[in-house]
């Protein structure tokens, strides 16, 4: 059993919550998540099984789009509506200077991480020691927004973005960060992930779905397969003569390619044999190709 099963993530779950929860639905088998969905967020959470768990990175590192809402005045601790408030603004912003200052943020940007996430220094998550007090120096880490814009002004304090990002976007910092260029404060106080890749919320099952699939015995329904996380990648057929490097994992010559031409140095491609069952994630070199993840 392997595939991807496009989870809808619902309010008050962990990502590891959700991970736990499929697991023990589908018997213990292998499962891994793509990329961390805070409790209070809701949204696409793609769920990888069995042998597609070695394709969670892959996921994890595709395009996300997400609809926020920025809420002005308040500054918080977690730069979410979980957070403490440690400072309040009266809120004096015309719609124009909101739009103007939200496109801003389009293109590529420089995001510093909040104490409040998973990130690792000393061995350490930064959740741990913002827990403890402390307030830890992070690095500016580069991100790009593909495309920002306002999709509803609720109030005069509150309004909905859209966003197209790249991984690692934190969106309550991006909150954040629109509300001190703003000079009132702002904090994200709600947050829904509308794709991830080629998963769309629209196509995103709940939790409790997956035991209505496995009663009638219609999980493949529910359980994408490989070739759909994929899909972005060019693909590529090996004769069956050179199948025993193929299936042994070793480095294939241009010359047992089916398909070579306008292949790419450092490309990643997509290896299938030549009865088209998946072999695995290649990279292009020189004269051959070589693989990275195989997913036989």
């Amino acid at each position: 059993m392997s595939g991807v099963i496009n989870i809808y993530k619902e309010k008050g779950f962990t990502s590891h919550d959700v991970v736990n929860i499929v697991r023990k639905k589908l018997g213990k088998i292998k499962t891994g998540h793509t990329g961390t969905l805070d409790p209070d967020a809701m949204g696409v959470l793609p769920i990888c099984v069995g042998k597609a768990t070695k394709l969670s990175e892959y996921i994890a590192s595709s395009i996300k789009e997400y609809k926020a809402i920025v809420s002005l005045g308040k500054t918080t601790t977690t730069q979410d509506g979980s957070g403490e408030v440690i400072e309040e603004k009266k809120v004096n912003c015309s719609r124009d200077n909101i739009i103007k200052v939200v496109n801003c943020f389009k293109g590529e940007i420089m995001q510093t991480p909040p104490m409040y996430s998973a990130i690792k220094i000393g061995g350490k998550k930064l959740y741990e020691l913002a827990r403890e007090g402390k307030e830890i120096e992070r690095k500016q880490r580069k991100i790009t927004i593909y495309n920002i814009e306002i999709t509803n002004f609720i109030d005069n304090e509150n309004f909905e973005i859209k966003v197209l990002c790249s991984k690692g976007t934190y969106i309550r910092t991006l909150c954040n960060d629109i509300g001190k260029a703003l000079g009132c404060g702002a904090y994200m106080s709600y947050l829904l992930r509308t794709r991830t890749g080629n998963f769309y919320i629209d196509n995103a099952i709940k939790l409790d779905d997956i035991d209505r699939f496995l009663q009638y015995n219609k999980l493949n329904d529910i359980l994408l397969p490989m070739d759909i996380v994929l899909s972005g990648y060019k693909k590529i057929s090996v004769l069956n003569k050179a199948n025993k490097f193929l299936y042994n994992g070793n480095k294939i010559s241009f010359s047992y390619l089916k398909n070579k031409e306008d292949l790419q140095q450092n490309e990643k491609v997509i290896v299938y044999d030549e009865d088209n069952n998946l072999i695995g994630i290649y990279t292009v070199l020189l004269d051959c190709i070589k693989p990275l993840t195989m997913l036989l």
